[in-house]
Parts: structure tokens; sequence; C-alpha cells
């Protein structure tokens, strides 16, 4: 999103206003005290009754007695009075009556400064961030310059609505004005950069930052967390742990959500350790982080003892336990779950519907599925969003009714997207359905002709058909949409670190070894019935090409290097980025029964727990 602003130039020519005191969190009283209508709020009026009424809105503690001295103003025809018409303003500012103060902003000749500045404030603390920029727009319009109590409301919105462009446009404002060695700012600016998804220049304000407190920091771990630098965000905890700056809830929210999405069980133990120290441990947003950490890093058993012992469980704590049986593929334990949630008088959201359809999902709970998603209206009053049909269209395509689900996606009450239709162009290669997989992809290319992740699935019907020629014109389509491929990868924790693995990747000191530990492997793996599935290489290249191809699947060296580095008898625990291939699953099933482990990998969507040749989900993802 871009605001524009026309009025650089004229901030050089402004006269500076005066200083002025911070005003956040003042309350009513202290807002227009004497001092403030002397220094502040000048009046021109001095007639005995504009003296009483000001007496009047000095008193005024709610909202309903302002009201009626703004009656009284009206009355006395003192509406024009910039004295009281400020005054009034800020209170009902002050009232969360930002449109009342607002209109009474309007009629003011020449506001004050402060007045700007308490209706930004009042504008951005609500989340009318919109209404807030254009108000800074105006702002300069009218040639105020804006003061170190403006920028950092108008970075918050800058924030709020993800607008860089406007954000970087205020930064240079700010410099302008001189602003920009002020701590509330520069803490604001990191805010704005991180939240909008540039971290880069995010921490370039802050290593320049001559002093940094706990918002700052806080705001850096929270931008690497949130922007997928989950190994940053560690580095940036320990960082601040060393400059004595204590953690607060936002920061170990954000070092708990790196560890989940990292798989770093060892890394998460540590910080569910070091929450318990610092007390935080009570907090019902940190417990359920640290639930939600212990089922992404694998270990849903911790998971769910940790959240049988929590007292006074919300919403959100129960819909991420249900997620996480579900993730796991255990449905039937996530709708039992429903059902005693529901038992104990918690009203489930639309996040928790989402979690338990997923679930039926990924367990093949068609009916129950069903059931739920009509639930949903019938019985709670919630009305199904996109993602909830998306959720019944997956529920539907993996249980092959592709057609099924194709009439309920063009009877839909909402316009699909293009997750929804994605999901049953999912559903169409894993039954090999080409004739619906090419209508499907017209649908979603027609919506968004970037999205490189089905561009890929269509060449994978295309694969399994033989159909080289397309597999190449799906490509080329690509190229020429800009469309980029996302490329693989798996992760793996060991001796307190985490180490990744691209396909044929040969970076790792131990490279060496780990394709010759998977060599090895080979002649067993077929020994046992192995056949490695050659429709996944997406060329028309010959078949032991094509196995050479396969064998070095990230997910592969990366359970190649568990193996290798840890004792017998330890889990292996993967995390890849993207949906395991056909083929990986085949090939770790047999794996595990070879080395007799237990190998856990986290894709996308969930998890696969392999052990003795076989695989939790019971080849149903």
């Amino acid at each position: 999103m871009r605001i524009p602003f026309h009025f650089l130039k004229p901030f050089e020519r402004l006269v500076a206003p005066p200083n002025l005191f911070p005003y956040v969190g003042l309350s009513p009283t202290s807002i227009i005290s004497p001092s403030i209508s002397i220094n502040i709020l000048h009046t021109k009026s001095n007639t005995k009754t504009a003296l009483q009424i000001s007496s009047l809105l000095q008193g005024c503690t709610h909202l309903n007695r302002l009201k009626l001295v703004h009656a009284k103003i009206i009355v006395h025809s003192l509406q024009h009075d910039s004295h009281l018409s400020t005054k009034t303003a800020i209170l009902y500012v002050t009232f969360h009556c930002i449109d009342s103060a607002n209109l009474l902003f309007r009629k003011i000749l020449d506001p004050c400064t402060y007045l700007w500045n308490i209706l930004l404030r009042g504008y951005a603390t609500e989340g009318r961030f919109l209404q807030a920029l254009k108000l800074y727009n105006k702002m300069i319009g009218a040639r105020v310059k804006p003061d170190k109590f403006a920028f950092p409301f108008a970075l918050k919105s800058c924030a709020g609505l993800s607008a860089l462009q406007t954000g970087k446009q205020i930064h240079q404002h700010l410099i302008c004005c001189g602003c920009s060695n002020d701590l509330f700012v520069d803490a604001a600016l990191v805010d704005m950069y991180s939240k909008c998804g540039d971290v880069e220049a995010a921490r370039l304000v802050f290593d320049k930052m001559a002093v940094r407190d706990l918002v700052s920091w806080t705001s850096m771990i929270s931008g690497y967390a949130h922007n997928g630098y989950n190994g940053e965000t560690l580095q940036f905890f320990d960082l601040m742990r060393y400059s004595d700056v204590k953690p607060n809830r936002v920061s170990l929210l954000s070092v708990l959500l790196a560890c989940a999405n990292l798989g770093a069980l060892r890394k998460g133990e540590w910080f569910h350790s070091y929450v318990i120290q610092t007390g935080f441990g009570s907090d019902i947003l940190v417990a359920t982080a640290v639930m939600d950490m212990y089922a992404k890093c694998g270990s849903l058993e911790l998971s769910r003892h940790l959240f049988d012992q929590t007292l006074g469980k919300d919403v959100v704590c129960w819909s991420a336990m249900i997620a996480s049986h579900g993730m796991h593929g255990h449905g039937r334990k996530a709708i039992d779950l429903f059902g005693q949630m529901v038992e104990q008088d918690v009203k489930p959201n639309h996040v928790t519907f989402t979690c338990v359809l997923s679930a039926c999902s990924h367990s093949r709970l068609l009916e129950e599925g069903q059931r739920y998603f009509k639930s949903m209206s019938n019985e709670f009053g919630i009305v199904p969003k996109l993602n909830h049909y998306a959720c019944l269209v997956d529920l539907l395509g993996r249980a092959g009714k592709l057609l099924e689900a194709e009439t309920l996606i063009e009877s839909m009450p909402i316009e699909p997207d293009t997750s929804i239709w994605g999901s049953l162009l999912g559903a169409c290669r894993i039954y090999g359905n080409l004739d619906l997989g090419e209508r499907v992809a017209d649908k979603i290319f027609h919506l968004d002709p970037t999205q490189a992740g089905y561009h890929v699935l269509l060449s994978n019907i295309y694969a399994a058909k033989s159909r080289w020629v397309d597999v190449e014109r799906v490509r080329e389509l690509m190229a020429g949409r800009g469309a980029n491929k996302i490329q693989g990868f798996s992760l793996i924790e060991f001796n307190n670190q985490v180490f990744k693995f691209g396909v044929g990747d040969r970076s790792h000191p131990q490279s060496k070894k780990i394709y010759s530990y998977l060599e090895e492997l080979a002649a067993p793996m077929r020994h046992l019935g192995y056949v490695p599935l050659t429709d996944f290489v997406l060329h028309d290249i010959e078949d032991e090409a094509k196995e050479v191809a396969l064998s070095y699947h990230s997910e592969k060296l990366a359970i190649a290097f568990g193996l290798i580095n840890t004792n017998p008898g330890i889990p292996i625990r993967i995390t890849k980025n993207l949906r395991i291939c056909g083929d990986c699953h085949s090939a770790i099933k047999f794996i595990s029964k070879i080395v007799n482990r237990i190998i856990i990998v986290r894709d996308m969507h969930r998890f696969h727990h392999f052990e003795n040749g076989a695989c939790s989900c019971g080849d149903y993802w």
C-alpha cells in the first residue's frame, strides 16, 4: 500500500513546534490540566460563560458528562471557540470517540500540533491505520511540522497496513525533522520495517540506536521469527540476554515459534526450561506456544502431557492441541478433544473448526468432517469462510470424490480462491485425473499465474502420464510468468545445531560419507522390494538417471546424516519445507525397517512417523 505525499520540501521552511511533553498514557484530567491550557491550548475567549464551560470540561471524567458539556457549548453558540473545541476534541479522543473528535477538528481554524498528534494517536491505537495515514498526509499538507510524538503513530499505522513504501517516506520525513535519534521514533522504525518484512532495514536502524530498550529488541526478534529468519531469531535472543535485557512474552513467543519452524527439539527444551525459570510458565499464551513447539518438533506425547496439566485453557490452547493431533494423523483424538472442549463450555471459533476439519482430512474421516462442517452454522452460529471450504474440498479430494469436490466449489456462496482450487488440483495429482486437473489448473492460472507450486502439480500429473511435451510446456509457462519454483530443503538438529540440506547438496563436510551411506542402503532396500517411483522426476530422461536423481532428495540426505551421527535407537527427526514426495515416502519406510529406527518427518502439511517399514499416515497424505 502506498499513500502519496507531496509536501516533503516545505518541511525545511517550517518552524519547529515548541518542545512538548510525552502524551502517551495521560489520563483525561492530566490532558487538560491548567498548565496545558496556558502553554498549549491558547484561547481567545475570555467571557464568563466560556470560562465556566472550560471549568466544566476540566471535570469531565466520562463520556456522557462530556456530551452534556458539548451540548452546552452549542447552546451558547461557542462552537467556534478554538480553545473549547480543542479541549472537547481531546476529551473525545480520550473517551475513544475519535470520529466525534474529528468532526470538531475540522471546525478549528488553526489546530495546534498537540491536537494533530492526539488525533493521530487515536486513529492508530484504535487500529484505523488508513485514517491515521490520511490525517498525517493532511498534517503535512497544512504545513504543520510533525514532531517526535507524531512519527511513532504514523509508523505504527504503516506497520499495521504493511505499507513499506509509505513507511520509507515517513522515515525520510523524520530525518528531515531531526527526529532520527529519538528512542521511541527509532523503536517505531524497527517495528515498522520488521512487520513490513524488511528485516535488513530494521536491523540497520537497530544497530545505529544509541539506546535499545526491550521494545526494540522484541521488535527485531519478532521480525526475524515472522519473516522466516529462524536461526537469526535464536541468535538475536541470545544477544539480547547477553545485553542484560530481560525477555517479555512476545520475545519468548517468537523464539518458541522459531524452534517449532526449525524442528529444533533440543533448543525448544532449553527454552521451555527458560520459560519456567523466568516465571512465564503460567502465561497461557506462552504455555500454548510451548505445547505447539513440542508438537511441531515431533514430540506429541510431551505436548499433550503439558496440555493436560495446564489450568485455565482458552480457545487458543484447545485449538492448538486439536491441530497438533490432526497434524500427526490422530484424527479421532482430535475430534474427541473437540468434544471435551465443548463439554467444558469453551466456545469454538473459526480457527478451531479449521483445525478439526484439517484433522478429519488427514485421517480419512469423511463423514465426520462433513458433519462438523454443517455444525459450524447449525449449532455454533459460525459462518464458514474460505479456509473451511478449502478443508472440505481437501477432505473430499483425498477421499477420491473429485467431482463432488468440484461441484462443491462451483456452488460455494463465496468466490473460491487459489487455495480452494489448489486443494482439488492436489487430489487430481494423487488420483491421476488429468482431464479435471487441466480444468482446475486453468482456473488457478486465471486467478494467479505466478504460483509455482500449482505449475509443478500440473507437471507432476503430466509426468505420471509420460506427457513430456506438456511437462516442458508447463515449465516454459512458469518461466514466462516469472513463477519460480520454491527450492526444497530439509532440516535436522544435531549437537545443538540445525543443519540444512538441499536436493543433491554436497556442501556439508560429511557429504562423501552421506552419499556413500545412501549407496550402501540401496541394495538392502531393493532386496526388501523398494522400487523407485520415477514418475516424480519431471524430465524425459532414462530410468537409471531418474533413479539417481531421486536418490539424493533433501530428506534422504538429512536422514543419512542423522543415521551416521547418532547412536542406535535414537529417533531421527526431519523437517521439510515442502510436501514429501511419493518416492521419498516409500524409500523412508524401507530405511526405517533396515536400520531399525523411528524416523519422523514433518512436511508442509503433516507428520509422518516411519517405523519398521510402515508410516503412521497409512500412505494417505
